[in-house]
């Protein structure tokens, strides 16, 4: 009976200890999961917010964007040294239509004259060979013999050549002196050559046809010619070599 009751007592005793050693465990463990969850959340709230973190990233690159594109921006430098028209005092003269139309006007027509003087050489050259035969008389006994018989044809082609040649030097003495006027400054080189010897072929040119006329009605009279007729070859040689001249002055070398 008595050992009954101490094992009953010993079973009651161990179910406290039991129970009380599980309580003191529970209390424990609930103790120390308060402790984690407060610590936790202290070292949550000491973190910066994760969208606050993200913005001022992104407010950092776009500072820095900025400040390395600037100099991408930047227009290059101009050499401080390098002089402009003004420091050398130039300006750029403005567009004028009505000087450039002069201009062109002016280079077109002076093509025309250099063109038609070159085509005149042509009659002239054949004028002078023609005028060897253009004469109606020839030597017999150390006196001259005139001729007065027979055709003229001879004399009449030379007549019409030289007769050419002078329309052919009108018209280019036309185009030159109706060109435009522009200012050319001081002339030098071969247009000063070319514009003196202006004064030889020009008066030749108006005098040769003038005693070629003298001399034709002479020999068509059976006369011998003479007087100032006379001098018609000279002038003629004279007005034909100057005219040349002017012409290499301006043209040398030549080009066809």
């Amino acid at each position: 009976m008595l050992l009954s009751r101490l094992r009953f007592t010993s079973a009651l005793c161990l179910a406290a200890a039991v129970a009380l050693f599980t309580s003191a465990h529970v209390a424990a463990a609930q103790s120390y999961s308060s402790s984690d969850t407060t610590a936790e959340v202290s070292s949550t709230a000491n973190l910066p917010d994760a969208p606050s973190a993200i913005q001022a990233q992104q407010q950092q690159q776009q500072q820095q964007q900025p400040s390395s594109s600037q100099p991408q921006q930047q227009p290059p430098a101009q050499n401080p040294t390098a002089p402009s028209l003004s420091d050398l005092g130039l300006s750029a003269p403005p567009p004028n239509p009505a000087l450039q139309a002069r201009l062109d006007r002016h280079t077109h027509m002076l093509k025309i004259h250099q063109t038609l003087g070159l085509i005149t050489l042509l009659p002239m050259a054949a004028a002078l060979i023609s005028s060897g035969s253009a004469t109606a008389g020839h030597q017999h006994g150390g006196q001259d013999v005139v001729i007065n018989s027979g055709p003229t044809t001879r004399r009449d082609i030379h007549a019409a050549l030289g007769g050419l040649t002078v329309a052919m030097y009108g018209a280019t003495a036309y185009f030159a002196a109706a060109a435009p006027k522009i200012p050319e400054g001081h002339v030098k080189g071969g247009i000063k050559i070319h514009k003196y010897l202006i004064w030889i072929h020009g008066p030749g040119m108006v005098l040769t046809p003038i005693l070629g006329v003298m001399a034709f009605n002479q020999l068509n009279n059976g006369e011998k010619v003479h007087g100032i007729a006379s001098a018609h070859a000279a002038v003629a040689w004279t007005t034909v070599l100057s005219y040349s001249a002017a012409i290499v002055a301006v043209s040398w070398p030549i080009k066809l």
